[in-house]
């Protein structure tokens, strides 16, 4: 009994932890970093 507490609170934390993550997954881009390197 104890397994399946177990399994099924892993599952659901996985289920909450992805909702609202919908969309391509990206870096962001450093701004700073390209706007030094153009102005050098």
């Amino acid at each position: 009994m104890k397994k399946s507490l177990v399994v099924m609170f892993i599952v659901s934390t996985l289920a909450i932890a992805g909702c609202g993550q919908s969309g391509a997954l990206y870096l962001p881009q450093d701004d700073t970093q390209s706007e030094q390197t153009q102005q050098q």
